[in-house]
């Protein structure tokens, strides 16, 4: 589907319950692990993609598609919601982990192995992505988990297409190095 097919069915959602389901279904991964990915604890990611979902439901009819693709509009109350849940410190202490981190919804694995392989490298990714500056970690993290284009993440960001794409490069380089060392 094209970004103006989710437009357009914002626009429905603000009448039809199935268009806002649709809309639901389709973004609601995308921004659980963009949010799971910053947090790294689920019950905290629970908290801030109920609150964002919310926002998106009471805000619906403010949302203009000539601004911004409904996405982004989308990412940027994720965004907002991250920074107003870790500024009033509701988060908790304690990391919940476990080798489905970047993806909720996938399937079980079957073979102890490949579990323990998956969780060993997503650990070491995530002492990787925590040596990157903020800037990074966030066009990473829209990027994979948002499942973003550079467009999108240059507007969520308010930053130029260009500077993401060598961001996103340099840091893509930055990440290759740390996990060589590791």
């Amino acid at each position: 589907m094209t970004k103006e097919y989710y437009n357009e069915l914002a626009r429905q959602a603000l009448t039809d319950e199935e268009a806002f389901e649709e809309l639901y279904e389709y973004f609601f991964p995308r921004v659980y692990n963009f949010i799971f990915a910053r947090l790294k604890n689920y019950a905290d990611a629970d908290d801030v993609v109920s609150v964002t979902f919310i926002k998106m439901n009471e805000n619906l009819e403010s949302y203009d598609s000539a601004k911004a693709a409904f996405s982004t509009w989308l990412f940027r109350i994720a965004g907002n919601a991250l920074i107003d849940y870790t500024r009033r410190g509701d988060k908790n202490n304690e990391t919940e982990w476990d080798e489905e981190l970047f993806d909720p919804a996938a399937p079980e694995r079957e073979e102890p192995e490949a579990v323990m392989m998956t969780s060993e490298t997503n650990n070491e990714l995530l002492v990787a992505l925590k040596k990157l500056n903020e800037r990074e970690r966030r066009i990473i993290e829209l990027k994979f988990w948002g499942d973003m284009d550079t467009r999108e993440i240059a507007d969520v960001l308010s930053m130029t297409e260009g500077n993401v794409r060598v961001t996103l490069h340099r840091a893509l380089g930055k990440l290759k190095n740390i996990l060589g060392d590791v």
